[in-house]
C-alpha cells in the first residue's frame, strides 16, 4: 500500500491531487501532524475536500485531543469506504430472544432507508454477531422518539434501545436517564459544533472566546458540556443559551442576529444547513464544544441488564479489534458526505 512512500514521493502524489479537476485521494498513507495543522486542513489536503475530515476523526481517535490534533502526532489517512453494505446478521430475525428499539429519521446513524439501517444499526448487527455469547435479536422501529425510554424500555416492552447520548451522570446523578438506565460503552462518539455565519469573524480557540456569547439549542436538547467541572458558561452566566423549536429554528435566528452560534452535532448541523439552503451562509468552526457517545442502554430494572450489556460491551471491542468498526463507519461516513454535496 502507500504507507511506506518517501516524502517526494508523496509530495508527487499531493501536486497531482491538487491540480485542476484531479479526482484521485492521497489515502492509506500515515502523516506526521505539522504545527498549525487541523483536521480540516488534513482533510483538504489529502482528500481536497475538508468535509470529509471525520474519516480521519473517526480512524485516530486514540491518539487525538478530542476532535483536535497535536503536532508531532501520527495519523493514519484511511480511504474513503463504498456505500454498500451487508445483510444484517442471520441472528436478527422476528421472533428472538432478545429485542431491540430504535427509530429513523437519524442520518447517518438510523434510518430504515439507509444502507445497513444506518451506521449504528450495522455497528449493532455486528457487535451482535462477535458477542462471546450470541442470541438471536429483532429490531423494531418507533418513529415516535419520545415514547422510546418511557414508557417503552422504561416498561421492559422492549429489552435495549438505541441509539442514546448519556448525561452527565457523576454531576447529575437524579438525571431521569441517569435513574433508570444502565448505558453501553459507547458505540461511537459525535463531535459537537458551533455554526456561525461566514461571515462572522467570530473564532473559538479556547473558552475564553465564548464568554458573552450567545448560543442556540433546540428545545430539549443537553446543555450538560456547556456547564461542567472544567466549564461553568451556564451557571455563572457566562455564556447565555438560547432555545429555539427546532434545529432550522434556531439557524433562521442565527440569520437574523438574534444568536452568535448554534451548537448542534456535526451531522444534524450539516444536515440542516443543507436543508435550509444556507451551505454558504453559515460554516462550522475547527474546534468542536464537546465529544458526545452514542449507546444502547437498557432499564435498571431489566433481569438480565448486566448481561444484555455485556453482549454489546464485548461485541463491540471484538468489532474494532478485526477492524470492522473503521470500515463500517468509513462507509457510512462517505455516503453521507457524498449524498449532502
Amino acid at each position: 500500500m502507500l504507507k511506506h512512500l518517501q516524502p517526494l514521493a508523496l509530495w508527487g502524489l499531493l501536486v497531482a491531487a491538487l491540480a485542476p479537476g484531479a479526482a484521485h485521494a492521497i489515502c492509506d498513507v500515515d502523516y506526521r501532524v505539522q504545527p498549525g495543522d487541523t483536521l480540516f486542513s488534513i482533510a483538504e489536503t489529502h482528500y481536497n475536500d475538508r468535509s470529509r475530515w471525520t474519516l480521519i476523526y473517526y480512524s485516530n481517535q486514540h491518539v487525538l485531543a478530542g476532535p483536535s490534533v497535536i503536532p508531532g502526532k501520527t495519523l493514519h489517512i484511511p480511504c474513503a469506504g463504498q456505500a454498500s453494505a451487508p445483510d444484517p446478521t442471520p441472528l436478527r430475525k422476528d421472533d428472538a430472544e432478545m429485542k431491540l428499539l430504535t427509530g429513523g429519521g437519524f442520518a447517518p446513524f438510523t434510518d430504515q432507508a439507509l444502507p445497513g439501517q444506518g451506521m449504528i444499526t450495522e455497528l449493532v448487527n455486528a457487535a451482535m454477531e462477535l458477542t462471546p455469547s450470541p442470541v438471536s435479536y429483532s429490531i423494531t422501529w418507533e418513529e415516535d422518539w419520545s415514547r422510546h425510554l418511557f414508557p417503552m424500555l422504561d416498561e421492559k416492552q422492549f429489552d435495549m434501545g438505541f441509539p442514546w447520548l448519556k448525561p452527565d451522570c457523576a454531576a447529575t446523578p437524579d438525571n431521569e436517564r441517569c435513574v433508570n438506565f444502565h448505558f453501553s460503552e459507547p458505540l461511537i462518539t459525535i463531535p459537537i459544533m458551533v455554526f456561525v455565519r461566514a461571515d462572522d469573524p467570530f473564532r473559538f480557540d479556547s473558552d475564553a472566546d465564548m464568554i458573552g456569547k450567545t448560543l442556540c439549542r433546540p428545545d430539549g436538547y443537553y446543555s450538560h458540556d456547556l456547564d461542567r467541572s472544567d466549564r461553568r458558561w451556564l451557571s455563572e452566566g457566562q455564556v447565555t443559551l438560547a432555545r429555539a423549536k427546532t434545529p432550522a429554528a434556531c439557524f433562521q435566528r442565527l440569520m437574523a442576529g438574534e444568536v452568535d452560534a448554534v451548537s448542534l452535532n456535526l451531522f444534524l448541523g450539516a444536515d440542516t444547513l443543507i436543508a435550509e439552503g444556507l451551505r454558504d451562509k453559515v460554516i462550522p468552526l475547527e474546534r468542536a464544544i464537546s465529544e458526545e457517545g452514542l449507546h444502547v442502554v437498557i432499564s435498571k430494572r431489566h433481569w438480565r441488564g448486566t448481561a444484555h450489556l455485556y453482549r454489546i460491551n464485548a461485541g463491540l471491542k471484538a468489532l474494532k479489534a478485526e477492524g470492522r468498526f473503521q470500515d463500517i463507519v468509513s462507509r457510512h461516513l462517505e455516503l453521507f458526505w457524498a449524498q449532502l454535496q
